[in-house]
């Protein structure tokens, strides 16, 4: 692995600039875009993290605050530990806000972070890769379906409503979607419910989407956010195999 730079950026989205982390090898040379979208939590030190190490595989990385209408990061103050069951007045904060960004907004902003990278000289041409957790695995779905042109592979740990009976699910995208996805579900995961596990693989597989879904058993939504009491090691270590895998092959 190589090692990396990291900066803060910002950068003209829908609704004002939104503040973000890039990342990438120190190599000088043009890499596969990658888009990392964020959970609940939003952008910290331990998703920069997560990125670095994306990065010295051989990506350019980019993890934008998508909650930058409410401000910098962070949005919300956080401890360095988050045990939500210890702490439930930070879902009562987080929670409007989640429920503020739209499927509209979020598609006009992924235009806006997919510009980013396609106008930076570090990333390589071509379509870019997206990863998700959580709330952001529902937004590299949307953004999958919504410009097919520029996403090859899609990856969502512990997402939640990927498949729901609202009108604007992003499983309904499915018959737009060009890129190979892979989801990795959590066991029990009250955001993802078993029929909802069973709707998403019916669409894609009805669209001909290029596609493998797993539920990772015994792991609880949130099993690859290390500073979260959810964190699963081996789950975790089982999502970075997967992601690295479907971006040597698509990217």
């Amino acid at each position: 692995m190589s090692t990396t730079t990291g900066t803060l950026v910002d950068i003209t989205a829908a609704d004002g600039r939104a503040d973000a982390y890039a990342v990438h090898p120190d190599d000088g040379r043009a890499h596969p875009g990658v888009l990392l979208y964020q959970d609940a939590f939003g952008l910290r030190p331990h998703l920069t993290a997560m990125a670095d190490r994306l990065a010295a595989s051989g990506y350019t990385v980019l993890v934008p605050n998508v909650f930058y209408r409410h401000g910098r990061a962070p949005v919300v103050d956080l401890p360095e530990f988050i045990d939500m069951e210890a702490r439930p007045d930070i879902v009562e904060k987080i929670v409007p806000v989640m429920e503020s960004l739209t499927v509209d907004l979020a598609e006009r902003d992924a235009t806006a972070y997919l510009g980013w990278l396609d106008q930076n000289p570090l990333v390589a041409n071509g379509p870019v890769g997206i990863t998700g957790y959580c709330m952001g695995a529902r937004l590299a779905l949307l953004t999958a379906g919504t410009h097919p042109d520029r996403v090859a592979a899609a990856a969502g740990f512990h997402g939640g409503w990927l498949a729901s009976e609202a009108p604007d699910s992003p499983h309904l995208l499915a018959g737009r979607i060009s890129a190979e996805l892979y989801f990795a579900h959590a066991d029990k995961d009250p955001s993802m419910p078993e029929e909802q596990v069973g709707r998403l693989e019916r669409a894609l597989t009805d669209a001909g989407v290029t596609h493998r879904c797993e539920v990772y058993e015994g792991a609880s939504h949130g099993y690859t956010q290390s500073d979260t009491a959810a964190y699963d090691p081996a789950a975790a270590e089982r999502h970075w195999t997967e992601l690295l895998a479907l971006f040597a092959r698509t990217l």
